[in-house]
């Protein structure tokens, strides 16, 4: 396979330079010599061949600092995932990350979702590592434990809306109708196994009518997942409309076959330890997590550029003269 190719050419490269002091012109010479004998073949330029000796590198002299979870790695056997992605998204995970534990898990997300390198990088970029099961939530207490495990996996916080370019104070509505018309991106950001239902989706109870901001149905943990969204900071009483809108799901839309309707209150801004004493007494299991959004100019900037009255009283002025 081509991955383990790479790998003990990089081996190679580093074992011959440690036992005979071999420099740079090692992997020049390596370079011309493979390109002669396989003239046409790409992929043995020098600059490659020097990312396969940083490839091995990558995952041998760090070893000793590896955590429990890629212990398993060695120069003899590659982790699978290592193994099944492509070598251009291997090589964005050993230039854009230190930490042999990071890049593994994001190799091993990257075979499972089948993401491509643009997503990759993308993930990398918004520190989903950092990011994933950091949400408040009674999950615990709320849901069984193999599917409170999945359910902590499946929130993050903050969510990053790096594709919307609006206002910090922008109206509820105008961000859920944003979500909804970038809805591939917003799926992408959710995570895999959401599946988009409806915005303001109608539900009756008691004759009153009520609208759950953002529907969705998650595939892997089998069962609706509510998204009420809050522009400004998350305040204990939010938890108890959420409870309310999971209960009225669970009672008109819920299949017997399916799991306890799970409820995200996306927010603005909340302090966490708010978050958690309004959810610590709910039976009904809801998580509590920030969003984020683009800026539409960098901060150092606004600052420089005239207002909308300076840019009216210049217009007066022109006309004037």
């Amino acid at each position: 396979m081509l991955i383990d190719l790479y790998w003990h050419i990089g081996r190679s490269i580093v074992e011959r330079q440690k036992l005979q002091g071999w420099g740079k012109s090692v992997v020049e010479r390596l370079a011309a010599d493979i390109q002669a004998a396989f003239p046409g073949i790409p992929g043995f330029s020098q600059n490659n061949i020097w990312r396969m000796r940083a490839f091995y590198l990558a995952y041998t002299e760090e070893v000793t600092i590896l955590s429990q979870a890629v212990t398993e790695l060695d120069g003899e056997n590659l982790r699978p995932a290592i193994k099944q992605i492509p070598w251009g998204h291997n090589l964005q995970l050993i230039f854009k990350l230190k930490d042999p534990a990071r890049r593994l898990w994001y190799a091993q997300r990257a075979v499972e979702h089948g993401w491509s390198r643009a997503v990759l990088v993308h993930q990398i970029k918004s520190g989903l590592y950092e990011r994933q099961g950091g949400a408040v939530t009674n999950f615990d207490a709320a849901l069984p434990p193999a599917q409170s495990d999945l359910a902590k996996q499946a929130i993050k916080d903050p969510y990053v809306f790096d594709f919307l370019t609006m206002s910090a104070d922008a109206a509820e509505r105008d961000l859920e109708r944003e979500l909804v018309e970038h809805i591939r991106k917003f799926l992408l950001e959710l995570g895999v196994g959401f599946a988009f239902v409806g915005s303001q989706y109608h539900i009756e109870v008691a004759g009153d009518d009520f609208y759950v901001d953002l529907l969705f149905y998650h595939l892997r943990l089998r069962c609706f997942v509510v998204i009420d969204l809050k522009a400004g900071a998350f305040k204990p009483e939010d938890a108890g409309k959420m409870s309310f809108y999971l209960a009225a799901v669970d009672d008109t839309l819920k299949h017997p076959d399916d799991k306890p309707t799970i409820g995200i209150v996306l927010c603005g801004t909340k302090k966490r330890l708010i978050a958690e004493y309004a959810l610590r007494n709910m039976s009904a299991p809801i998580g509590v997590s920030e969003y984020r959004l683009a800026t539409t100019l960098p901060e150092d900037l606004k600052g420089s550029l005239p207002s909308v009255e300076e840019l009216e009283s210049e217009l007066r002025k022109s006309r004037d003269r």
